[in-house]
């Protein structure tokens, strides 16, 4: 699968992600996808100082991303 296809299936999963993050005034931005399927995000609002965060990234983020799209092999926070 090309970059220019996952982009999109990666936003709409970030989508669904974001709702959670919202709940506690976190969000998540998609910073890039590059061809090796790593994908680059930002969390912002309360995520981006949170002693957490690692643990949502992998665990929330990157967990369901790879669930729903096989090509994801990590997430990193930019």
């Amino acid at each position: 699968m090309t970059v220019e296809e996952l982009k999109p299936k990666v936003t709409a999963v970030l989508e669904e992600v974001r709702v959670s993050l919202a709940s506690h005034g976190g969000d998540v931005e998609l910073v890039d996808v590059e061809p090796d399927g790593v994908v680059k995000v930002r969390l912002t609002g309360a995520c981006a100082g949170c002693p957490m965060a690692q643990m949502t990234l992998k665990r929330g983020v990157e967990a369901t991303l790879k669930q729903k799209i096989p090509e994801v092999s990590s997430v990193e926070a930019v």
